[in-house]
C-alpha cells in the first residue's frame, strides 16, 4: 500500500511541478518553428505515458497487494493485452517520430540561393569562414592546418584567397533574411554548434562535414554554444552570432581580413622561435596557455619570462629556464596558485626543449610580436604542455 501512495504522489508532483515550473522556450530567432512543434509533441506524448504508466503502476500495486489466503492466478500469455500494448506503442512511436523526419528532410534540404558559411570547432573555441567577392569558399585540407593556416586552406586555389577569416574570440555575423548554409568542421574532437533561439544544432565531427541551414527574420545578438562534451574547456566554449541589417552587415564585413591580407602581413619568426612554436601547437601547448593573457586551464605565456609566480604550497619563484624545464619533466612539483595540477609530464629532445624554450622567452619580444599579428587566436587547442 505504502508503494502505490508513493507512486502516486510522484506522479502528482511531477505534474504539478511541469504545470507551474516557469520553463519555456526562449523566443524563437528563425524560421525553424516546426522543430518546437516536433518537441512538444514528443513532450506531450511521452508526458501522457509517464502519467499513465506512473498511474497503472500505483494501481496494480494497491490492487494485488498482498493479502491473507489469497492466491494470485497464473496466467502468462495474454494475447489481447499484448496486440493492444504492440498496436498503442507503435502508433505512439509513429506520431512522435513521423513530425520529425518531415522537419529533417528540410533542415537538410539546402535551398540554392543559401550563402555557405564555414564554422571550424577546436578545444575550445568558434572560428568562422566566409566566402569573399567571388562568393566561393576555398578548399580546405585538414593536412594543410598550422600555427599560421588555422583552417587548413589550400594556397594553390585562387577561391582561398578571399576567403574572409573571423578568427577566435569574434563572433560571427549574418544578415537578417538571408538563407544561410552552416558546414561545420572539427580540428580535434566532437563538438556541436548550438545557437537556442535559431534552434539549430548540428555535430562538427573530425574528418568529415556536416552542415544545416536557418534563415534568421529577427535583429539581435545569440550566444554560441558547445552542445557536445568536448574535454576540460567544454563549459567556455562560446561564441556569439549577430542577425545584423543589410547595411550593417556590409560595413562589419568589409572590416575584416582575407586570408591574402592575413598572409600578407606575416613576417617570418627566427628559426630557432619559428621550431619552438609549432613545437607548442602540435604538443597542444596552446589548448592550456594562450598568449595574449587569455585566462585559460593554465597560467598564460604572456609576459611569463621573468615573471614572479606564486605555488600552492605558498612559495614563489622567478620563471625561468630551470622552471620551465622542471615544469615539463615534474609539473606537479611546482603548481602555480589558482591552477590545478591537471599535467602529465613529456619528455623533449635537448634540441627541441631548447627550441620551445626561446619561444616562450622570446614571444613577448616586438619584433616577433609583430610576425605573431593576427595569429595568436590560431593557436591550436589540444593542451598538454603545462608551465606550473
Amino acid at each position: 500500500m505504502g508503494m502505490a501512495i508513493a507512486l502516486f504522489i510522484v506522479v502528482v508532483g511531477t505534474v504539478l511541478f511541469g504545470v507551474f515550473s516557469p520553463w519555456e522556450f526562449s523566443e524563437i530567432a528563425s524560421k525553424w518553428k516546426f522543430i518546437d512543434v516536433t518537441v512538444f509533441i514528443t513532450y506531450w506524448m511521452t508526458g501522457v505515458a509517464f502519467v499513465l504508466i506512473g498511474l497503472f503502476m500505483a494501481y496494480c500495486c494497491w490492487k494485488f497487494r498482498h493479502r491473507e489466503g489469497a492466491r494470485a492466478d497464473y496466467d502468462p500469455e495474454n494475447p489481447r493485452l499484448e496486440f493492444w500494448l504492440t498496436t498503442i506503442t507503435s502508433i505512439a512511436v509513429v506520431v512522435m517520430l513521423a513530425p520529425g523526419l518531415v522537419v529533417w528532410e528540410e533542415y537538410i534540404d539546402v535551398p540554392q540561393d543559401a550563402v555557405e558559411v564555414e564554422v571550424l570547432a577546436e578545444q575550445w573555441a568558434w572560428s568562422y569562414r566566409l566566402p569573399g567577392e567571388d562568393g566561393i569558399l576555398g578548399t580546405a585540407d585538414i593536412t594543410q592546418v598550422s600555427f599560421e593556416n588555422a583552417f587548413g586552406l589550400n594556397d594553390d586555389d585562387p577561391h582561398a584567397q578571399d576567403d574572409i577569416l573571423i578568427q577566435k574570440g569574434s563572433g560571427l555575423h549574418v544578415p537578417i533574411n538571408q538563407r544561410t548554409k552552416i558546414l561545420l568542421r572539427s580540428k580535434d574532437v566532437l563538438h556541436d554548434f548550438w545557437v537556442p533561439e535559431i534552434r539549430a544544432k548540428m555535430d562538427a565531427v573530425p574528418g568529415m562535414v556536416t552542415y544545416f541551414w536557418f534563415d534568421p527574420p529577427r535583429l539581435g545578438e545569440y550566444e554560441v554554444l558547445c552542445a557536445e562534451l568536448c574535454g576540460q574547456g567544454h563549459y567556455r566554449m562560446r561564441s556569439f552570432m549577430t542577425v545584423d541589417s543589410r547595411a550593417d552587415y556590409s560595413s562589419w564585413l568589409d572590416a575584416q581580413l582575407t586570408w591574402a591580407e592575413v598572409k600578407a602581413g606575416v613576417k617570418p619568426l627566427d628559426p630557432l622561435v619559428l621550431k619552438g612554436r609549432d613545437l607548442a601547437q602540435t604538443s597542444g601547448c596552446f589548448a592550456c596557455h594562450s598568449l595574449d593573457g587569455t585566462e585559460v586551464v593554465g597560467p598564460t605565456w604572456k609576459g611569463l619570462w621573468g615573471r614572479t609566480v606564486e605555488f600552492t604550497d605558498g612559495t614563489s619563484m622567478v620563471v625561468d629556464e630551470n622552471y620551465l624545464r622542471k615544469s615539463n619533466t615534474d609539473p606537479g612539483i611546482q603548481v602555480v596558485a589558482g591552477y590545478t595540477p591537471t599535467m602529465i609530464p613529456y619528455e623533449f629532445s635537448e634540441e627541441d626543449m631548447s627550441a620551445l624554450l626561446e619561444f616562450m622567452k622570446r614571444h613577448d619580444d616586438p619584433a616577433e610580436e609583430e610576425s605573431e599579428a593576427g595569429l595568436t587566436s590560431e593557436q591550436g587547442d589540444a593542451a598538454t604542455l603545462d608551465a606550473n
